[in-house]
């Protein structure tokens, strides 16, 4: 994948079709620290152990529309290669836990892209499941909630064109103005 942003939007693409209600984004922005870290944490319905252990293995999918997913192993072997690493727990009925970081100054890591467009468009089609995007970087933390968008916006769809717009505005401002290192 060209860019972290569009890792973080087949992520939580897989976290969207589990059963979530709630699907939790944290990332970690550090120069300080040399790290860039990202976290998805869903409570959807988790995986067996015996799915766990192979689920980075790109001939192991749920879907039943193609035989192959791309997502995990292509995150895991770009962490790899960038001095960075992965960690994926999960259990069933209790939703997963993903986390892949990255040597911030690696000159192999992948552009951030837009993030903010990846979040703003994965919860626009998932009304119905509360995202929760925390954003820290060594000058400050951002934090993007649909719950608290959905009652500021008054019964108003979040998937409405001007809305989309609005919305990715107000996260790429908050993270100018936190530093985030793109």
């Amino acid at each position: 994948m060209k860019d972290l942003s569009m890792h973080v939007l087949d992520l939580l693409a897989n976290s969207t079709v589990v059963g979530s209600t709630r699907i939790d984004l944290n990332v970690k922005d550090s120069l300080k620290e040399n790290v860039y870290s990202f976290e998805i944490i869903d409570n959807g319905k988790g995986m067996s152990p015996s799915l766990l252990a192979k689920v980075t293995d790109p001939y192991t999918t749920t879907r039943s529309t193609r035989k192959v997913g791309l997502g995990l192993p292509l995150v895991k072997m770009n962490c790899e290669q960038c001095n960075g690493g992965f960690d994926l727990k999960s259990e069933l009925g209790a939703g997963t836990v993903l986390r892949f970081w990255f040597e911030h100054n690696n000159i192999d890591r992948p552009p951030l892209g837009d993030l903010a467009d990846a979040i703003v468009f994965t919860a626009a089609m998932n009304e119905q499941i509360r995202f929760v995007y925390t954003h820290t970087t060594d000058d400050g933390t951002y934090v993007f909630d649909t719950d608290e968008i959905k009652s500021v916006l008054d019964g108003m769809s979040l998937n409405n064109a001007d809305i989309i717009k609005a919305l990715r505005d107000m996260i790429n401002e908050n993270l100018k103005e936190i530093k985030a290192n793109q």
